[in-house]
């Protein structure tokens, strides 16, 4: 029994290792896609409006400034979080711009700059500041906000919020990179809290949408351990 038990928070630890997987696998993907997002939000953000906004344009380039620490081949996450002389960081654009579409985005980016920083506390309190936004080209972004706090609750031991987290990540943008990935979170986090039949609806599912990633193989060796 404790064996058994042992090898399942493992699992649960290897469900939360899964997220830094994910940016090392696909870091430049992810990058990439940010930025496509922070350019269609702010300047569709400027077409409603018909006027430049100052405030909107300065905050723009305030978190390229940023981004650019965060996205970097040896990236500094304390910097591009609290940026310094030379350029601004997330916090300052949220401090400064945080009612801005490009302000949004920048409390995301904090979010995960304080997970990676080891800061739960923050990283919960950024990550959940993000207002979702309702454009096609944010469903990434959408999704990966809410798997990031999915990741904080199972840090946390809260597992029940963190499931509803992931499911919450999933509907929120069905495509390859992130919604498989949150399906075997959630399988995992169903192995630890011993409920075979709900870890057993997410491999179906994976199986059913996702039939070929690495992570419909993962859940069903997770549910046959069960």
């Amino acid at each position: 029994m404790a064996k058994k038990e042992n090898q399942q928070e493992a699992a649960v630890a290897e469900a939360v290792s899964k997220t830094e997987q994910f940016f090392q696998q696909n870091g430049k993907k992810v990058v990439i896609a940010l930025v496509v997002v922070i350019l269609v939000v702010v300047c569709g953000y400027l077409y409603k409006n018909f006027v430049i906004d100052s405030n909107a344009e300065k905050a723009s380039e305030m978190i390229v400034e940023a981004q650019d620490r965060f996205a970097g081949e040896n990236p500094d996450f304390a910097l591009a979080l609290n940026g310094d002389e030379n350029g601004a960081g997330f916090l300052d654009v949220v401090e400064q711009y945080g009612s801005t579409a490009a302000g949004n985005i920048a409390k995301h980016y904090a979010g995960i700059c304080y997970l990676r920083l080891g800061d739960l506390e923050n990283a919960e309190k950024y990550l959940a500041q993000y207002d979702a936004v309702d454009e096609l080209a944010s469903e990434v972004v959408n999704a990966q906000n809410l798997g990031l706090r999915g990741d904080v609750a199972v840090e946390k031991g809260e597992y029940e919020a963190a499931v509803a987290l992931y499911k919450k990540a999933v509907a929120a943008s069905a495509n390859i990179y992130t919604a498989p990935v949150y399906l075997l979170k959630q399988t995992l986090v169903y192995a630890q809290l011993g409920n075979k039949a709900e870890a057993q609806k997410c491999l179906d599912a994976l199986q059913a949408e996702y039939p070929m990633s690495t992570e419909a193989r993962e859940a069903e060796k997770v549910v046959g351990s069960l």
